[in-house]
């Protein structure tokens, strides 16, 4: 199938899925859910308290374009990282780029100046998923907690995605220097995918045509970089950053050939992808680890309790709570009534920023907002006696690509308790604020899905 005809299919589907279940029929219900103000701080106390002794913490969005949710992931994980030894923040984002990042955070002292130049680098469509003022806000902050730490108290920062598979072939360049076979091994996949990394449509439909000597040339650079580096996960960082470059060459290979071929296929390489990465950064920083995910609600609340289940979709907050445990997993969705969101008419078109309408009546957030239009956290544990909020109800997940007047194909029926620990509203939220960079001709973030 063509990449273009593939993509309208899918988000004709995603939208079929979101609109079979249109949730409880809520009207004239009174709603008196438990609720904890959010502006007080006494809310965050009690979000900490009930994280209690998790090793992972998933921070939710409902969408990649607004400011407050991107404002209180960073408030969150300020005090993840200062009161609970927390060790790093993982986002839904490149690992080259992210990996930056995380070097200039551990360095010298930098500025805010410094961190909005460093940001420009994602360079990708959406670029203003990281490239934004509100990361560099954090990314300064950060860097200015790591100067008081010893290197290995230092807080991290890095990406969990699939994306920028030749990239990463490019940064492995400099780790494998002097080791003529893995310099021959990684040229070769260079070599395969180079032609067609100027058009990603042209270099989809080439994986998905030809995807057997690519496929080949990456297994063999992944299995080669880990049978040099000990054959399981280094802790030793720089040959741990080797294996990740040579394995996003292998996933992101497998991802692009299935994103053009095979749904839920490609969703769900994508999402084993950032859970292998997570065990293997947990793995890289030791036994008592902790690490916090920044991810859109539709990869960080548990899939087995939305209409994603039927669709033969998986996600991260489900594989982390299933590998890991549920007493060592706190997912926190994030969720809006009303207000201004960034995002595009069409897949990789121009920035605008949007009207977000009022929540669809019957839907969580409505619910929310009818409570009381006012910010606050809802706990799943007071919820488990509360027969509405254990009803199918749709939750509403906005992409990168968004059409406020199809407000009925945003929803994603979920059992709020199950599919989540806590769930933040803003009540009425406001659109992020981007850097304005200009995107590369390469293969955008969150495609296929827009999440």
């Amino acid at each position: 199938m063509k990449p273009v005809i593939y993509l309208v299919y899918l988000l004709l589907t995603l939208q079929l899925l979101s609109c079979k279940k249109a949730g409880a029929d809520t009207a004239g219900i009174s709603v008196n859910f438990p609720s904890h103000a959010l502006e007080t701080g006494g809310g965050l106390d009690t979000l900490l308290q009930q994280i209690g002794n998790a090793r992972i913490v998933l921070l939710g969005e409902a969408s990649h374009g607004t400011a407050e949710f991107y404002q209180w992931r960073a408030t969150i994980s300020k005090r993840l990282i200062q009161e609970k030894g927390f060790d790093m923040i993982a986002v839904e984002g490149e690992w080259a780029d992210s990996y930056r990042v995380n070097q200039f955070i551990k360095g010298p002292a930098k500025d805010s100046v410094q961190a909005v130049a460093l940001l420009k680098q994602y360079d990708r469509w959406p670029t203003w998923m990281w490239g934004n003022y509100e990361i560099a806000s954090l990314v300064t902050w950060m860097n200015q907690y790591n100067q008081s730490k010893q290197a290995g108290d230092k807080a991290s920062f890095y990406g969990l995605d699939v994306y920028c598979l030749w990239e990463s072939v490019q940064e492995l360049m400099p780790y494998i220097q002097g080791n003529d076979s893995l310099l021959r091994i990684a040229q070769q996949v260079q070599q395969c995918f180079q032609p067609y990394s100027a058009d990603p449509m042209q270099y989809a439909t080439a994986v998905a045509n030809a995807s057997a000597n690519c496929r080949e040339q990456t297994q063999h650079l992944w299995q080669s970089v880990l049978s040099f580096t000990g054959g399981q996960t280094a802790t030793n960082e720089p040959q741990f950053v080797m294996q990740q470059n040579a394995l996003v060459a292998l996933n992101g290979e497998n991802y692009y050939r299935a994103s053009v071929s095979s749904y839920p296929g490609s969703w769900n390489v994508r999402d084993n992808h950032m859970v292998q990465t997570i065990r293997r950064l947990l793995e890289l920083h030791g036994p008592d680890a902790k690490i916090i995910v920044w991810a859109h609600n539709t990869h960080v609340g548990d899939a087995r309790y939305t209409d994603m289940a039927e669709g033969g979709l998986v996600n991260v907050g489900q594989l982390v709570r299933q590998e890991f445990g549920q007493n060592n997993v706190y997912a926190v969705g994030f969720g809006t009534y009303s207000g201004t969101v960034i995002a595009s008419n069409d897949w990789g078109g121009p920035i605008e920023i949007m009207t977000v309408p009022n929540a669809q009546k019957g839907s969580w957030e409505e619910l929310l907002h009818r409570q009381s239009a006012t910010n606050k956290i809802i706990f799943s544990n007071e919820l488990r006696q509360t027969a509405l909020a254990n009803a199918s109800i749709g939750n509403r997940a906005i992409g990168v690509q968004y059409d406020p007047s199809n407000e009925r194909g945003n929803y994603v029926p979920s059992i709020i308790p199950s599919r989540y620990d806590a769930f933040v509203f803003i009540d009425r939220t406001r659109a992020l604020r981007p850097l304005g960079t200009a995107a590369r001709n390469e293969p955008p973030d969150t495609y296929p899905s827009g999440y």
